[in-house]
């Protein structure tokens, strides 16, 4: 008899897809796509960085993230600046106005994880926490690593 019961990647990635689209159904009224959110938050996190190490920290190609900042510079949310020394390279940062709406997305996100952790004890949270920090941390001493060698 086959085990029908989700594998741990299985049940992380839907509870990430659920989280997502809650967030999503928050915050259609905003106007801004998950990606316009995500890219704002972490450009206010990493002000000053460069399109393709934000491209990087967002795992997405360069070209995808350009439509993105595109979109945002028109609405005022991001502002381009060019580097002092290489004028190949252009410099991201937040505007007034998106550091408004982080805000309004934190305070959105706040309420997206409650819905998550109704019902949820304090102490199973704190759990839940650690167990999750232990779990990144392992991932990335092992993907420091080539997979042959695990």
């Amino acid at each position: 008899m086959p085990n029908n019961a989700p594998t741990l990647g299985f049940l992380l990635n839907d509870v990430a897809r659920l989280f997502r689209k809650r967030f999503e159904q928050r915050a259609k009224d905003v106007g801004l796509t998950r990606a316009q959110w995500q890219t704002i938050a972490y450009l206010a996190r990493c002000e000053g960085i460069h399109q393709k190490a934000l491209a990087e920290l967002l795992e997405i190609s360069p070209i995808s993230l350009m439509r993105v900042l595109d979109n945002l510079a028109e609405r005022g949310l991001v502002e381009r600046r060019p580097h002092e020394t290489d004028r190949r390279i252009t410099l991201l940062y937040t505007t007034e106005s998106s550091r408004a709406l982080l805000d309004d997305g934190r305070a959105l996100g706040e309420a997206t994880r409650q819905d998550a952790l109704q019902g949820i004890s304090d102490a199973d949270r704190a759990r839940l926490y650690e167990i999750l920090e232990q779990m990144k941390s392992n991932l990335v001493t092992a993907c420091r690593m080539p997979a042959d060698k695990a």
